[in-house]
């Protein structure tokens, strides 16, 4: 009962399976005012993170008509989806990006009470649609939001972290060629559903030795096993 945590085991987000979940102790010392601007830095990454989701998807189906930049010759079509567009899209397009971003963050979203993340939007953050007005719906609204970003936080470092090695979101791992661990994926035991299976990362540095010597030991503790 004494616990600081017990102020913020009743606040949004807190949801099944996991509950209240801070393993890292974040919010140990019960400070609320602390609380609060991580919990709008959390709303704000989860918001981001999920229009970033629909950056990525989005391109894959549909393209603006015309031109990007006349000047330049560069058409929507032209330019790849995701990390690969950083380098295609000139400069001024940058400019009007953080520009666009920046008057939107300063001068447009005000916050609105002392409600994290609430910036007097409503329903679906629109605005013309009013806000939510029964409690219940409104909380439940909130809570989905909440788990939507943080499920969209992961998912986008996911399409990053694939993009970066395989220069596709979807992570086609024909394309990661650079990878040591193609030394090791026609070895036995790879095998479908799964495939080459090594999440620690034991063959990461790609040593042939180190890798027999597992296998050798796979085999032993497998044979003495069964």
């Amino acid at each position: 009962a004494d616990s600081p945590l017990r102020a913020f085991e009743g606040e949004l987000g807190v949801q099944p399976p996991v509950g209240f979940w801070d393993p890292l102790g974040l919010s140990s010392d019960g400070d609320v005012e602390v609380f609060k601007r991580r919990r709008e830095v959390e709303l704000k990454h989860g918001r981001i993170s999920m229009y970033a989701c629909l950056g990525y998807i989005v391109p894959e189906y549909f393209r603006f008509p015309g031109d990007l930049s006349p000047k330049l010759g560069l058409s929507f079509e032209s330019i790849p989806n995701g990390l690969a567009a950083l380098t295609k899209v000139p400069g001024q397009g940058w400019a009007q990006i953080v520009a666009f971003l920046g008057t939107y963050e300063l001068f447009i979203n005000k916050p609105v009470g002392d409600e994290p993340g609430n910036y007097g939007k409503g329903n679906l953050g629109l605005g013309f649609l009013g806000p939510v007005k029964d409690p219940e719906a409104r909380k439940k609204k909130l809570s989905a939001e909440l788990a939507n970003g943080r499920l969209a936080m992961m998912a986008i470092i996911g399409m990053l972290f694939q993009d970066g090695l395989t220069g596709s979101a979807w992570g086609d791992w024909a394309n990661y060629t650079d990878s040591p661990l193609r030394a090791f994926e026609d070895e036995l035991g790879v095998q479908a559903p799964v495939g080459f299976w090594d999440p620690v990362g034991y063959t990461r540095d790609g040593d042939a030795e180190n890798f027999k010597r597992r296998r050798e030991t796979e085999i032993k503790h497998g044979r003495v096993a069964m």
